[in-house]
């Protein structure tokens, strides 16, 4: 298949990741998978989606990570960074647990109760992961909620974030079957390495095209 967007770092897919398998063959996984919340947003928003495809289940997100042990040296030792949430069992090869801290940010929850989500998970996979030892907790502003503030997709992630975890992955390339608007790949670009990118919109695939084409890319925490 033909990449929709390729530079020195990043190759961009357009299509379902099941058909375009060329995201397997990286060493590393780093992705934010649908979470099989069945996420349906009742907010005002401008262009943001209310939606997230595959998000019904967890079948997505359990694919993912058996096809890339499958096809990785390393079997079910292959390291893998997934975002989730404790609503949703966690894969059953995780081997830590890491909370992004939003500051406060992030939905609403649910109002009959006195406190609000200000968190997500990461689960970490595999091994081969290396660097100066820290907190489990990451404490990172989100991206803006609203759209015209910069957020293009719903769960869109901060570059520092996606910097800051990938920092820490084993060497070689970068795999994101579920590129949204391209956190990962612009993160995995700013740090010299290579990364494989597998996106179902086509609207998303012209935002991280966008992302990655600009001499300077954006160090802050919008992602």
């Amino acid at each position: 298949m033909k990449p929709y967007y390729q530079d020195d770092h990043v190759t961009l897919y357009h299509g379902k990741c099941e058909e375009n398998h060329a995201w397997m063959d990286a060493d590393v996984m780093v992705s934010d998978v649908p979470y099989g919340v069945d996420y349906n947003s009742g907010a005002r928003r401008d262009t943001l989606a209310k939606s997230i495809a595959g998000d019904k289940d967890t079948s997505l997100r359990d694919y993912a990570i058996t096809m890339f042990q499958r096809r990785h040296p390393r079997g079910t030792d292959a390291p893998m960074l997934i975002f989730g949430t404790w609503r949703i069992p966690r894969p059953a090869s995780t081997r830590q647990l890491l909370v992004w801290d939003t500051k406060g940010a992030l939905g609403m929850g649910a109002m009959d109760l006195p406190w609000k989500p200000a968190h997500q998970e990461v689960y970490v996979i595999g091994s081969g992961f290396s660097g100066k030892r820290t907190t489990d907790v990451l404490t990172y502003a989100p991206v803006q909620s609203m759209s015209r503030n910069g957020r293009e997709h719903p769960h869109q992630k901060p570059i520092p974030l996606m910097r800051d975890l990938i920092a820490k992955c084993p060497e070689g390339s970068i795999a994101d079957p579920f590129a949204g608007s391209g956190s990962t790949l612009v993160a995995a670009k700013l740090l010299g390495r290579k990364a494989i990118g597998v996106e179902l919109e086509e609207r998303y695939c012209e935002i991280i095209a966008k992302r990655c084409s600009q001499e300077v890319l954006d160090l802050g925490g919008m992602a």
